[in-house]
């Protein structure tokens, strides 16, 4: 009953589900594993983001270039304040707001993007509070630079004179007149009066849409694992069951249907030439 496993067409079945049950058990496992690996760097961020408010703030040329180490650490910058811009559509506690960014030129000639507060509602120039004159001390953490489309960074372009999507060297670097450090920094406590920008973990760290996202090409893979199995077993219960009818003989043979077949064309053909035959 058993023999039509031997044919050629099951023993290519046979080899394809060997040889993806295996693909999707890895695949599978490799998604998992993924997400794994996101959810410990979020517990790690999360864990750093807490030590690191506790640290001595350290000078800005000690923490850069910035990576997923340094993110969240105590920072400490001198210079004068500068340019200004305000960076819309940034939520606070469910509320839409913007930050107050300001350039801090520092002595080594480039300029440090410091996010000085946040305000409720559109941005408005005339709202926004003067930035200190004279030569300041900021203290903050140390962010990395947005990418736009990002960990709800907008990625809209063309805005307003005096506004930005991006806190990031790429952006700044076309609306100010000196260089930008690849990195800015949100004080701990707000400037007048403005509520302080809590820390953004690191890109890539957090349990974002792209770690579930993980999540559910692992439950793909292995749904596919047993679709496979589902669909052999299947096969193997209809060709069983071809076997069996014609070793019962309800199956006619190839040849018994080719004389009934026969049988009834001449039938047919003796219906059309009977009289009564319309």
């Amino acid at each position: 009953m058993y023999r039509f496993l031997l044919t050629p067409r099951w023993w290519g079945i046979n080899v394809f589900v060997v040889l993806a049950i295996p693909f999707c058990i890895f695949m599978g496992s490799w998604q998992l594993g993924r997400f794994e690996d996101r959810v410990q760097d979020h517990n790690s961020a999360t864990t750093q983001a807490e030590s690191a408010r506790h640290e001595a703030a350290r000078p800005l040329a000690e923490l850069l270039p910035v990576d997923k180490a340094t993110v969240g650490k105590q920072v400490t910058a001198r210079g004068r304040y500068g340019e200004q811009l305000l960076v819309p559509d940034r939520k606070l506690d469910d509320r839409q707001g913007y930050y107050v960014l300001t350039l801090l030129r520092t002595d080594a000639g480039q300029a440090l993007p410091v996010v000085r507060g946040w305000l409720p509602g559109d941005p408005d120039p005339a709202k926004v509070p003067a930035a200190p004159a004279g030569e300041v001390t900021v203290t903050g953490a140390l962010q990395a630079s947005e990418t736009p489309g990002d960990n709800g960074v907008s990625a809209r372009s063309g805005w307003p004179e005096g506004q930005t999507g991006a806190i990031s060297a790429a952006t700044l670097v076309n609306l100010v007149p000196y260089d930008v450090y690849d990195a800015w920094v949100t004080l701990n406590q707000g400037d007048s009066g403005m509520r302080a920008v809590p820390v953004s973990a690191p890109q890539n760290t957090g349990l974002d849409l792209k770690a579930f996202q993980n999540l559910g090409y692992t439950a793909e893979w292995f749904a596919f694992v047993g679709f496979v199995v589902f669909m052999w077993f299947r096969l193997l219960r209809r060709e069983t069951e071809l076997a069996r009818d014609a070793e019962l003989g309800l199956v006619p043979d190839g040849d018994e249907q080719e004389d009934e077949d026969r049988d009834a064309i001449a039938d047919g053909g003796d219906a059309r030439r009977s009289p009564s035959g319309v």
